[in-house]
């Protein structure tokens, strides 16, 4: 019987056989195994295409891994446009193309078509008939020497630029006032277009002083 402000008893004694729920890992190496030959199987059975598509070079996200680079889901209309490749055609010659994802910078734009660029070089497209070529179909010679690349996603990754190398701090750089320089950019960028705008007025007015002027 329970008094006072305690708690209700309630003890599990119910796991007495504790050896039958130990999850054990002994077929880790038989699956391992496994999951190479189906590897091995499914590019044999694509071959000489490759596995995959290929994927653009994307920076991911947060601070902890945004200096990396790594495979994204697919290249956007813009980079598609810069490659000279339909965006149609894309997804038929083995390029995934991502309809969500936006170039936020210049660089990115450059890396992917280049990317892009060097996968159309290399390009062997096969006829659907071997007896019937179409346009843009690869000639036989080069259909003959089509090898299956065993690198992992098609293309091999773009190596990042290295960084700064450290260097001896001169009297120049510390007499250098770097943090109003900055100041006055961001003040001149945050302005640009206030600047324009009383810059573009200014001169409508001039411009109708002087058509009165010579009215007068």
């Amino acid at each position: 019987m329970v008094r006072h402000n305690n708690v209700v008893p309630n003890q599990h004694f119910h796991k007495t056989l504790w050896q039958d729920h130990v999850k054990t890992w002994f077929d880790q190496a038989a699956r391992k195994k496994r999951r190479r030959l189906k590897r091995a199987a499914k590019a044999a059975a694509v071959a000489p295409r490759p596995v995959g598509l290929l994927r653009p070079a994307v920076h991911p996200p947060t601070n902890k891994y945004n200096y990396k680079l790594r495979q994204g889901r697919g290249f956007t209309f813009a980079e598609l446009k810069e490659a000279g490749i339909n965006k149609k055609q894309a997804r038929s010659i083995g390029v995934a193309v991502d309809h969500r994802r936006r170039n936020r910078s210049a660089e990115s734009l450059q890396l992917n078509s280049q990317r892009l660029k060097e996968y159309k070089a290399a390009l062997i497209v096969f006829p659907k008939k071997r007896n019937k070529v179409k346009a843009g179909d690869s000639s036989k010679e080069e259909i003959a020497s089509a090898v299956q690349t065993k690198v992992k996603g098609i293309l091999k990754m773009p190596e990042l630029p290295k960084g700064e190398e450290a260097m001896v701090i001169t009297d120049e750089m510390k007499s250098d006032d770097v943090f109003h320089k900055l100041r006055l950019l961001r003040a001149d960028y945050r302005l640009y277009g206030i600047r324009q705008k009383n810059q573009l007025a200014a001169k409508a007015k001039e411009v109708g002083h002087s058509e009165k002027g010579g009215v007068v």
